[in-house]
């Protein structure tokens, strides 16, 4: 009898082994063909990308259609022999395609990442450039005499009321200051990604909008990879209804601003000339590494260093640059990090940024070294421009105590002055110590893991 029910496993194990082939066989040949096209149009082609998509998610269901064939039940021994041959194969063939990927280093390096960015949906849409402006401030520069000294611009999102709001209380007030110095603000958003999440969220923005008279809202989405779009229509919206300011402060809602500073230091420059201040990063890598929040595969940007940029915490531009910017990124394809992309557009108009001690874009070094000797020192703080990466209780703490009338410092000397040299014009002695500065800081790929 055991005879008997050795031969019956063994017809049975035989039996599935071929049902298995069977219906390996009749995959391989029966799933269409489209999904594993290869495009011969070199490394770059973004049809070869979404390819390479859609094949590795086949070879993930060679093993799950192996595993609905249903088990044979003679007896309880016989179940484990089919299972462990049903598990090995798919093993097999998993293996196989990874050591085909892996040969082919080409294929490997376009296939798409667990990353955050869509590099699938970054190439389908990277061309489309003009999106509806949904709140405008058509009245913020329309009088000629009421046309900005200094236009002071923030990148925000949907949901950073509070940093909204301690800009406008503390460095980024409008009015009429010293000298008659006028200064107007507006803030950069696009749609928020999880709308479902913000109820009312539009009219919330409108209500604010209409209090405060500082919102420009495109309609794309308010993502990290497409602040480039919110780079390009600030440019727009500046050469058609703000085209006469004379100086321009673009930054992020977790910085602080010296705005006294920054005036001083326009003082000496002509408006109808260029120029790009701010912390300027040279010589930056694009990061390969798939896992990191700038990643850039080679297939969108094949070269081995960045063109010189500045770091997104704060810059300032005349206006005269900007339009020429305006022009000049027309001409330059879309990337997905918006700071490199502005330095492709300096680059392109052939002008070099200036770099300033004043703008720490990564933050500051504390005064002392030691952990439990941190303490916030307000007249280390007053001698700079830009400092980046602060919370919204940092931001208001640094702004009252900075102003507050009984502060004393221990320089005798007057902080906007030191350590900057702004005595002459940036063309000339100031031009050449940036420069020197720019030779001597190579970022490399460090500027990234800061920022």
């Amino acid at each position: 009898m055991r005879r008997v029910y050795l031969k019956g496993d063994v017809l049975c194990s035989l039996t599935l082994m071929l049902l298995l082939f069977l219906l390996l066989y009749a995959y391989q040949r029966v799933t269409p063909t489209w999904g594993t096209l290869h495009i011969e149009h070199g490394p770059t082609s973004s049809r070869t990308l979404l390819s390479g998509a859609s094949m590795g998610q086949q070879t993930k269901l060679v093993p799950t259609k192996s595993l609905d064939i249903p088990p044979c039940q003679p007896e309880v021994q016989t179940k484990s022999k089919p299972q462990g041959q049903s598990k090995v194969k798919p093993q097999k063939a998993r293996s196989k395609t990874k050591s085909k990927f892996q040969q082919a280093s080409t294929t490997a390096s376009l296939l798409p990442t667990q990353h955050s960015f869509d590099f699938a949906d970054y190439l389908r849409k990277k061309d489309q450039r003009d999106f509806k402006m949904l709140i405008d401030q058509p009245t913020k520069c329309s009088e000629p005499e009421s046309a900005p000294y200094m236009l002071i611009a923030i990148k925000s999102v949907t949901t950073d009321f509070d940093k909204r709001q301690v800009v406008r209380r503390t460095w980024g007030r409008e009015g009429v200051f010293q000298k008659n110095i006028n200064i107007k603000r507006v803030f950069l958003l696009g749609v928020p990604q999880n709308q479902s999440a913000l109820p009312l969220w539009d009219k919330l923005l409108e209500y604010e909008s209409h209090t405060f008279g500082d919102i420009l809202l495109w309609d794309f989405e308010d993502t990290f990879f497409n602040l480039t779009l919110k780079e390009i229509h600030f440019l727009q919206w500046i050469n058609v209804s703000c085209p006469k300011t004379k100086f321009i402060f673009k930054g992020d809602a977790d910085v602080y601003v010296n705005i006294d500073n920054i005036l001083e230091m326009l003082e000496s420059q002509e408006i109808d000339k260029d120029l790009f201040v701010g912390d300027i990063i040279v010589h930056a890598k694009p990061i390969r590494r798939r896992s990191s929040k700038y990643f850039v595969p080679e297939f969108i940007y094949g070269q081995g260093i960045y063109p010189s940029y500045a770091g997104g915490g704060g810059f300032v531009m005349s206006g005269h640059t900007a339009l020429k910017l305006h022009l000049a990124c027309k001409e330059v394809e879309l990337f997905p990090i918006d700071d490199v992309f502005l330095g492709m557009c300096l680059l392109r108009i052939g002008l070099q940024p200036t770099r300033h001690e004043g703008f720490r874009t990564f933050g500051i070094v504390k005064p002392s070294a030691a952990p439990h000797l941190q303490v916030f020192d307000p007249c280390f703080y007053r001698e700079l421009m830009v400092v980046h990466s602060l919370t919204v209780p940092q931001i208001w703490l640094m702004w009252n105590l900075l102003h507050d009338p009984n502060l004393r410092c221990h320089r005798s000397q007057d902080p906007t002055v030191f350590p900057f040299q702004w005595s002459e014009k940036i063309g000339k002695t100031a031009r050449n110590k940036a420069e020197e500065n720019l030779r001597n800081k190579d970022y490399g790929m460090k500027v990234f893991v800061e920022h």
